[in-house]
């Protein structure tokens, strides 16, 4: 029997694996709606062709002494229609599983990854050849041959799509790890180097585990609630014109991501009640690092900038609160700032010291620097801009849609077609700070739709009570 191809997991996705937890199995979805019910038949069919390309999805994950790995299997995807709620664990220790799945629901085909497997972009990819091979297969002679122009995503901050670079295409190799092709090995400037052993390593190491367990800022505020009753997720989505939002953002001088982020401070701070001694809220934002650092993985390749406003101190419109965050974003997003932060990352990974402790204490180590940066954090939020599918799938595709499962608030963002959707995550029943965000958009003059997943005992017995209704 052949020895089956293994790949260490990437720098990003080893705190996955230590993180996750009952509360956020660190899942997320991406979805797009079609134009009509969804054929499972022909849905099954594109999956096969689709799967067919991306050897990375056939990976399972295993655990050896040291680390975590990403191995080949036989396994095949089977999609099913929507039974589970949203984000559902994927992994488990003990399973030998695919680490990602295919569902349907009426008009929407959605996949849902284990994160330790692709970051948004690389599932993006997945989804729109996928949709792609769907479109081709249910009307052949209308779509033409699959394979034109491929996926789009202009993420804003000087993408190379949105400086008119075209999409590389993207490799989908189990192997291609761009964290290793582009900071393995390499320091950032003014680093200095680091001791590799003895007791030089072992104060080093604890000096930078300190650092990482040591809050950025003052006293964050975090939003509390009453949990799900079984630790599912609760989504709600809005949807607005694109335009209509992108002109407000316009307005004040910053970039969609901006202008969103600022709108949802304000609404956490409206819904709160008061903050009390805790006014600083504290958000963290993925970059993809695929904007700076020519790489076609699909395999995680991002990094996250934090920042940061303090309430009553100085202004707190939205303007202000904008340019507040957009001047803390903008010097950290840069290619330097993020080379030399994830450079240091890699360099605290790979000291000698760190690689022969077990895979347990490494998991200890890893979820106690995780809580810690949770505890400098009031919300998050993920923004994967705008996108356009390749081939006639753009033309039979409407709302993209795009979430993951969360222990804080958390809104992911995306646009297609026009629209605008924002995908709102919490662990929490309570949804007033969104009821705020539409509030504000809507006074703005943004027509608004939302739509909220049942989460409580008693709204989910009016669900079932409206399905079993003749």
């Amino acid at each position: 029997m052949n020895r089956r191809a293994w790949v260490r997991l990437d720098n990003a996705s080893n705190i996955f694996l230590a993180a996750r937890s009952d509360v956020d199995p660190k899942v997320f979805r991406v979805s797009a709606e079609v134009d009509h019910e969804v054929d499972p038949e022909l849905l099954q069919r594109a999956l096969d062709t689709t799967f067919d390309r991306y050897p990375l999805y056939h990976s399972v994950l295993r655990s050896g002494i040291f680390w975590y790995y990403l191995q080949d299997s036989d396994l095949r995807p089977r999609v099913r229609p929507e039974s589970q709620h949203t984000c559902a664990p994927i992994y488990f220790d003990d399973k030998r599983a695919l680490l990602f799945r295919v569902i349907y629901h009426r008009k929407r085909i959605m996949l849902e990854i284990f994160h330790a497997l692709s970051d948004g972009t690389g599932a993006l990819w997945f989804l729109s050849d996928l949709v792609e091979e769907y479109v081709w297969l249910r009307s052949p002679e209308a779509a033409g041959t699959p394979g034109g122009p491929k996926l789009e995503i202009d993420q804003g901050w000087g993408s190379p799509v949105a400086r008119g670079i075209p999409a590389p295409e993207p490799m989908h190799e189990l192997v291609a790890d761009s964290f290793s092709e582009h900071f393995a090995g390499k320091r950032a400037a003014g680093d200095e180097p680091k001791p590799q052993s003895g007791d030089g390593a072992a104060r080093y190491a604890l000096r930078e585990a300190k650092g990482a367990l040591r809050p950025k800022g003052g006293r964050v505020y975090r939003v509390r609630g009453t949990r799900t009753p079984d630790n599912r997720t609760r989504l709600v989505e809005l949807t607005a014109p694109a335009g209509e939002v992108i002109a407000l953002a316009k307005a004040e001088g910053v970039s969609l991501t901006m202008y969103l982020t600022a709108l949802l401070l304000d609404s956490v701070n409206r819904a709160s009640g008061g903050l009390g001694k805790a006014r600083t809220m504290g958000v963290s934002i993925p970059v993809n690092l695929r904007q700076h650092f020519p790489s076609t993985s699909a395999r995680n390749f991002f990094a996250t900038v934090r920042v940061e406003h303090r309430f009553g101190e100085g202004l707190d419109d939205i303007g202000s609160i904008c340019r507040d965050l957009d001047e803390q974003f903008r010097p950290q997003a840069t290619r330097e700032a993020l080379e030399a932060k994830v450079q240091k990352l890699i360099a605290f990974e790979r000291m000698a010291l760190l690689r022969i402790v077990p895979r347990a204490l490494k998991n200890v180590i890893l979820r106690q620097i995780n809580r810690a940066n949770n505890r400098g954090l009031t919300v998050a939020l993920s923004n994967l801009g705008n996108v356009r599918l390749p081939g006639q799938a753009e033309a039979h595709v409407g709302r993209m849609l795009f979430h993951v499962a969360s222990v804080r608030p958390q809104f992911c963002a995306m646009s297609h077609a026009g629209e605008l959707t924002i995908s709102f995550t919490s662990p929490f029943v309570e949804t007033d700070h969104v009821r705020e965000f539409a509030r504000r958009l809507t006074e703005a003059g943004v027509h608004v739709t939302v739509a909220a997943t049942r989460v409580t005992e008693q709204e989910l017995d009016e669900q079932q009570r409206a399905v079993v209704a003749p």
